[in-house]
């Protein structure tokens, strides 16, 4: 086996055969006659059989789904149509547990802002029911919109349980967003009610957003209720102190909804327009996280931690973690602050069992030299989660080195888009440098060429090729599914195309070699370059700019802005900082571009877009004759300077 694939760790067979995934294994053999003995004769299985692989996991985990006629009418992308006639509700499935073991702690919050906080069960569960009347005396009813600018803390999540229990629709952005990317979110799916916290603490600095706050609420003629968690300043006059709405605790009302009834609205940039507004249903993300577990080896004894901002999607799977009955443990403050042991002490003091993290900070936990596992007691520690980016093999042996040598390391791809996992670990396989383990059950992953044959051992497009429940609904506002379909299903008819390049090896493992598109990923997060741009060419001295991110083959993202000034204007030390204020203020400080270039021009097509992909190959290492057809381009000698930057790049490297 070459080195660049070695086996870094086997699972023992006692822990092999406690795993979730063998429970589920013999739980099918017992109960349906089905007997696997190898993991891709199961997937194999699960992606063929589809009523009968999604059955099981409602059955298996006893989910609250009730009353369908038939699982899938109709195997078709996009409009699949899961379990017609079947109502459910996540949030009861999420909330039983509080009737198991209401005295044990479901929530723990390590903040810079508020400290360490808990929450029972049933403290939570009560809490959850409080805010929910308060909404209903607001008016809030099934299909309302709720929005919400709140970190990840104890609140988000009760805010979230009481909004989809009753079946209004939930959507959360992170406080350190811009207000312009908030606004560009949230106007276009109308909200009755917003709820918000008027700052925070990071990295020991008091960041106030009271006046961010206090502005997006007036640009949002639709709220007609507003519910505030002040922590740096008074109430503000009009607005319901997020006390009172937890001042009377009682049980919540759950309102059980069809199974594919809105749960929750999130957002994923393309390169152009404003965010798309993805529209998720309960019974889709909540199948899927059933599912995910098995994959995660997470259950009711585990101490789970995901480090996530609350604009991630990595938020909500924490929401998996509690429907599975796992003491969810929050981060949220500055990963580095007072230093990159933070983050560490934190899960050997919580006993974390699970711990999960974009890969750029592992990363950056390399590069600073920290050694967790000679400081600290893990032992409670048995997993490890990795995505956002690909994670270099590098940060595989770093992670082996230096946090933990029994300690399986499972990285997942995903995305925001279906609220879950192509590819991703399997508790009884062994890990291989720079690999996740498998294919998700149910998820029929390919590769494919641009011709839409399927590889294997060489790389090519992520495609799904069967229906999945946590798909998108649809987009809110698009009408007649236009943008949905142009999203995923333009390149390959009937097929999913996720927009990454990856490699499925001959054992089934994969490799994620990056975005195949022009989205920004910086540190987990994806962006849109148009929101780039609204912010950088909204200067007058800016008169056009093209934005790429060389996130790619395991590297560190390296995102570099290039801009043409206007006539007269020379890019200055003074220009690029208020560029990056610009970035910083209207998008977010995540955003700032690690190199801003001066150019003459954008290159463009004849139709006037920006040719951001082609100058992405251009600087990954692409052959200037075949990146683009410069016959193509409104501008061709405009290339000209982007390949003398590469060459200049390559030379310096």
């Amino acid at each position: 086996m070459p080195d660049d694939r070695q086996i870094l760790w086997e699972p023992s067979a006692e822990r092999a055969e406690a795993s979730s995934m063998a429970g589920f294994m013999r739980w099918l053999e017992a109960e349906r006659g089905l007997r696997f003995d190898d993991y891709h004769v199961l997937w194999e299985w699960s992606v063929t059989d589809l009523e009968g692989f999604w059955t099981a996991i409602i059955a298996y985990f006893d989910l609250p789904v009730s009353g369908w006629s038939d699982v899938l009418p109709e195997r078709k992308m996009p409009g699949a149509d899961w379990f017609p006639g079947a109502e459910t509700n996540w949030a009861a499935q999420i909330l039983r547990h509080a009737e198991d073991k209401p005295g044990e702690e479901a929530i723990v919050c390590r903040s810079e802002t508020f400290g360490r906080t808990s929450l029972t069960w049933g403290e939570f569960r009560d809490r959850v029911g409080s805010l929910q009347a308060t909404l209903r005396d607001m008016g809030v009813v099934k299909g309302d919109r709720v929005v919400a600018i709140l970190p990840n803390a104890q609140e988000s999540l009760i805010a979230c349980l009481a909004v989809i229990g009753m079946g209004a629709i939930w959507s959360l952005c992170a406080p350190d967003m811009g207000e312009t990317a908030i606004l560009d979110r949230f106007r276009q799916i109308e909200p009755k009610v917003l709820i918000a916290q008027d700052g925070y603490v990071h990295a020991g600095k008091r960041i106030d957003r009271s006046a961010v706050i206090l502005d997006i609420a007036g640009k949002l003629p639709t709220v007609a209720h507003r519910i505030m968690l002040p922590v740096l300043n008074d109430l503000p006059a009009g607005w319901t102190a997020w006390e009172a709405t937890q001042a009377a605790p009682q049980a919540p009302r759950i309102e059980m909804v069809p199974f594919s009834h809105p749960i929750w609205i999130v957002y994923s940039s393309g390169t152009t327009g404003n965010p798309k507004p993805i529209v998720h249903g309960h019974g889709g993300v909540m199948v899927e996280a059933a599912k995910q577990s098995l994959h995660q080896d997470v259950g009711p004894d585990d101490r789970f931690s995901w480090m996530t901002s609350s604009g991630w999607i990595m938020w909500n799977t924490q929401l998996g973690a509690l429907s599975g009955g796992a003491t969810v443990v929050i981060f949220d403050g500055a990963p580095n602050h007072p230093d990159m042991m933070v983050v560490w002490r934190m899960v050997a003091e919580e006993r974390l069992s699970y711990f999960g993290a974009g890969a750029a900070f592992y990363m950056g936990c390399q590069k600073a030299g920290v050694r967790p596992g000679a400081e600290l007691d893990l032992s409670a520690l048995r997993s490890l989660g990795s995505t956002g980016s690909p994670l270099s093999q590098e940060g595989y042996d770093w992670i082996y080195a230096q946090v933990k040598r029994d300690v399986w390391l499972a990285p997942i791809s995903g995305g925001t888009d279906l609220a879950g996992a192509f590819v991703l670990g399997h508790p009884m396989m062994p890990v291989r440098a720079g690999e996740m383990q498998c294919r998700a059950l149910g998820n029929a992953v390919r590769a494919y060429d641009e011709e839409g044959r399927e590889l294997t051992g060489e790389v090519g497009e992520l495609v799904c090729t069967e229906p999945l429940p946590s798909m998108p609904l649809f987009f809110w506002g698009d009408e007649d599914g236009t943008r949905l379909h142009e999203s995923y299903f333009d390149t390959y008819p009937g097929i999913w195309r996720h927009g990454d390049w990856i490699e499925i090896t001959p054992e089934g493992g994969s490799i994620i070699y990056g975005r195949s598109d022009a989205t920004i990923n910086r540190r987990g997060l994806r962006l849109g370059s148009s929101e780039i741009y609204r912010a950088v060419e909204g200067l007058d001295e800016v008169m056009d700019s093209l934005v790429v991110d060389l996130e790619f083959l395991g590297r560190e993202s390296f995102m570099v802005l290039f801009v043409v000034p206007k006539d007269g204007v020379t890019l200055d030390e003074a220009l690029r900082e208020r560029i990056r204020l610009a970035i910083r203020t209207s998008v977010s400080a995540r955003f700032l571009p690690d190199e801003i270039v001066g150019m003459a021009e954008v290159p463009r097509t004849l139709s006037g877009k920006k040719l951001e992909v082609p100058v992405k190959k251009l600087l990954l290492g692409g052959d200037p004759e075949k990146v683009v057809n410069r016959d193509s381009m409104a501008n061709p000698g405009s290339f000209d300077a982007y390949l003398a930057y590469a060459e200049t790049r390559k030379a310096s490297a």
